[in-house]
């Protein structure tokens, strides 16, 4: 039985299964007896591209089928700066699953920064391997470098984060209507926004420190990120009309 590779994101982990990407993403999200819900955010991993960060002698010995005959679910192979190993030339698909385990997969796309506007103030939650939720004035292409950038200070070699919903907010933080934002703390990104409009020599702000575990999906814009210093992976997501349209039982988990 083919054996897979995934990098996950809700935890970060590179893990082996004998189960194909819909099959995992369903028993990452509530178990293999439903008992169980949560989350789950992983990639597939071209094995022969990470082949370096792959301890071939383990897999071989652990993933195995059960005494039942039944294929293997997972087998942790680290849960240590993975994504920083991993070559992102190594990551295929991206894989959003509910706490329900309605699947959503992305695939790479090209992303315009043309199309960025200026002016606009932003919200980030990052995702790998750091959580924090940032606001910033920088476009996401812009933070990209910024984050992964050793000329800076503070920075992580690479990041993966997703652009959210700031609606009116992000144009004027001060009076805009934030009535279609399902945010637990709008006036305190309210304030983090205004800080940044009004010190221009600040571009980024932290709004939340930790995450909790759950992605809104409903307010993810423009798509995922993958970053290094000198490379970016994107993955186009749809709009809530598209989701809708197209796929239906992902749309009405969330």
């Amino acid at each position: 039985m083919k054996t897979y590779f995934y990098l996950s994101v809700l935890p970060e982990a590179l893990i082996a299964s004998m189960l194909p990407p819909r099959e995992f993403g369903e028993y990452m999200a509530t178990g293999t007896r439903k008992r169980t819900q949560g989350q789950a955010i992983f990639f597939e991993v071209d094995q022969d591209s990470a082949m370096n960060i792959i301890p071939m002698d383990y897999v071989n010995q652990h993933c195995v089928r059960k005494a039942d005959g039944s294929p293997k679910s997972s087998v942790y192979l680290t849960v240590y700066r993975v994504l920083e190993q991993m070559p992102l030339k190594a990551i295929r698909n991206l894989f959003l699953v509910t706490d329900e385990g309605r699947i959503l997969e992305l695939q790479k796309g090209k992303y315009d920064a043309k199309t960025e506007k200026e002016g606009l103030l932003h919200l980030y939650q990052e995702l790998c391997p750091v959580t924090p939720v940032i606001a910033s004035t920088l476009s996401p292409t812009v933070f990209a470098k910024e984050m992964t950038s050793d000329k800076n200070q503070v920075h992580i070699p690479k990041l993966m984060f997703v652009e959210l919903l700031l609606d009116q907010l992000a144009l004027d933080p001060v009076r805009g209507s934030a009535s279609n934002l399902p945010y637990t703390n709008i006036g305190h990104l309210r304030d983090c926004l205004i800080i940044l409009r009004n010190e221009p020599e600040k571009c980024r702000k932290t709004v939340l420190r930790t995450f909790n575990g759950t992605l809104l999906y409903r307010t993810c814009i423009n798509g995922f990120f993958v970053t290094s210093r000198d490379e970016v992976l994107y993955y186009p997501y749809p709009t809530m009309h598209k989701l809708e349209e197209e796929n239906y039982d992902f749309w009405r988990s969330f």
